[in-house]
């Protein structure tokens, strides 16, 4: 297939907000596609190279497009061939090696593919829950039920793959998908629930309340000796992370997948600041790059040969107890099951007293629903937060001048579009941070103007609020109060972020 095809329908789905009209297209190339065209394909339309970055910037891209070709002749399996050479590109040589590929690429482009591929290799085709849209969309072309796709894929982590078992095996190749040791599943995610009384009473007694802690979502693996630690987002940090490691290798087991937080704490116990946890997952150097880490688990996934996923919360609640109960440090997040009223109001109380968000509490029936955010798990926080995609800021004034202050904030479309801006705002800014983002927000701008930088949509920030107005300012028609910055999210992705559709739901009435 000519990439052309391609982004026409990149285009195609851009231009159009309706979630179904996207599924549609999306659907129609991929029944078009030669079994080796699939992988690259979807990789491309759900924004990113299966190659992952390539090491070029936007500077560098940019100056490539010049003259464009008369007709179309790049095909996907050419592209596709192109980049895993530009990726795997090393040693002496490598950088004259990669100008001459990606002058030969772009030179052979026309006008819009040029376009397409800057935007692609920049990270501009990000959009979000398009991930969402291309699952639906795999799904429709080759006939089999969408949940059946979404299990797939949060089992194997790999969208690209995903799409090609289902366009060649169909449901079978998809129910063949299992959990690996090994291999990371999609976290499974709590919903924001209005209070703790309000998540009880549509929960039931049947639940556990667990405390939220203001730390990093980890998922560990062992297979013997052989320890394993990802991020929420699958990237692996094993390698900065020795103490997490060695306290998993020395439990009672011989293979496992846990679920859980870290963080640092001080000599209190209390959790150190948000920044000082990720600038461990930043480092290859071990615990000597910073403050020790401290691990506490809430599930597990598989223990000794036996898949728990689908068991039910309080089964896999049971197995983690009799795995980690005794150990020292403690390693079990601190919770209690079926409280009382009284009782969950205090799990909460004495969350916030140690310095904590709040707490997540979650249905015991359930079965662990990898990489979904439903009603079984919800967290309740007594100020209200939402994650949202920095998308430029402008240059402050007065005390300011010089910084980049006010951000632009946006909220993830559902349906795969751009982030919808719903606000701005320069509260809760120090020194530190203002100029952070002056020496950052420039590595990302998609356009400079006299008086702000637009930024590529890359930057995941917490906001907290004191809840959502009406407004015909913002494209959503809703707009933020009170906004103010809580701190930087380097652990989350765009596609991480809180929806529109959480952000009208504070609407007041």
């Amino acid at each position: 297939m000519l990439l052309t095809r391609v982004v026409e329908t990149s285009a195609a789905v851009g231009a159009t907000r309706s979630r179904t009209e996207k599924i549609a297209a999306l659907a129609a190339l991929l029944r078009l596609l030669e079994p080796d065209e699939v992988e690259p394909t979807t990789a491309w339309l759900a924004g990113e190279p299966r190659q992952g970055r390539i090491g070029a910037g936007w500077r560098t891209l940019s100056g490539l497009v010049t003259d464009p070709a008369d007709e179309p002749t790049l095909t996907v399996a050419g592209v596709d061939a192109a980049l895993t050479e530009l990726a795997g590109a090393a040693g002496a040589g490598s950088a004259r090696r990669r100008k001459e590929l990606l002058g030969e690429l772009f030179g052979a482009a026309t006008g819009d593919e040029q376009a397409f591929l800057v935007r692609l290799l920049t990270g501009e085709l990000r959009q979000g829950a398009l991930e969402g849209v291309m699952l639906d969309a795999i799904a429709a072309a080759a006939q089999v039920p969408a949940g059946t796709v979404r299990r797939a894929f949060m089992l194997s982590g790999r969208l690209p793959g995903t799409a090609a078992a289902a366009l060649t095996g169909g449901a079978a190749a998809l129910e063949a998908v299992r959990l690996e040791v090994g291999r990371p599943v999609r976290p499974m995610l709590a919903g924001p629930g209005d209070s703790l009384d309000a998540v009880l009473a549509g929960l039931g007694p049947q639940v556990s309340v667990e405390f939220k802690l203001d730390g990093a979502r980890i998922q560990v693996h062992r297979d013997g000796a052989e320890v394993r630690v990802w991020t929420r987002t699958l990237h692996e940090i094993t390698d900065g992370v020795p103490e997490l490691v060695e306290l998993v290798r020395a439990l009672p087991c011989r293979t496992v997948v846990l679920d859980g937080e870290t963080l640092a704490l001080d000599d209190d116990g209390r959790p150190r600041p948000f920044q000082d946890t990720m600038s461990r997952f930043g480092s290859d150097t071990g615990s000597d790059a910073g403050d020790l880490l401290s691990p506490f688990f809430f599930d597990v996934l598989h223990l000794d040969g036996v898949d728990l996923l689908d068991a039910p919360l309080h089964k896999r609640i049971e197995a983690l107890g009799g795995l980690v109960d005794g150990a020292e440090p403690t390693l079990r997040i601190p919770g209690v099951l079926r409280p009382s009223a009284e009782e969950a109001a205090a799990v909460l109380d004495a969350a916030l007293v140690a310095g904590h968000e709040g707490v997540v509490v979650k249905a015991l029936d359930a079965p662990y629903a990898a990489g979904r955010r439903g009603r079984s798990w919800q967290k309740v926080k007594p100020v209200h937060t939402l994650d949202l995609v920095v998308l430029g800021a402008e240059w402050g004034y007065g005390r300011r001048t010089g910084s980049l202050s006010n951000i632009h904030l946006g909220a993830r479309d559902p349906d795969g579009g751009e982030p919808i801006m719903v606000g701005k705002t320069f509260k809760g800014m120090t020194d530190e941070l203002l100029a952070w983002q002056t020496a950052t927000f420039p590595r990302y701008a998609r356009e400079q103007r006299p008086h702000e930088v637009l930024l590529r949509p890359e930057l995941v920030v917490e906001i907290a609020l004191d809840g959502a107005q009406r407004s015909t300012r913002y494209p959503g028609g809703v707009a933020l109060r009170f906004a103010r910055v809580v701190r930087y999210r380097p652990d989350k992705t765009p596609a991480d972020a809180d929806t529109i559709d959480a952000v009208r739901a504070l609407l007041r009435g």
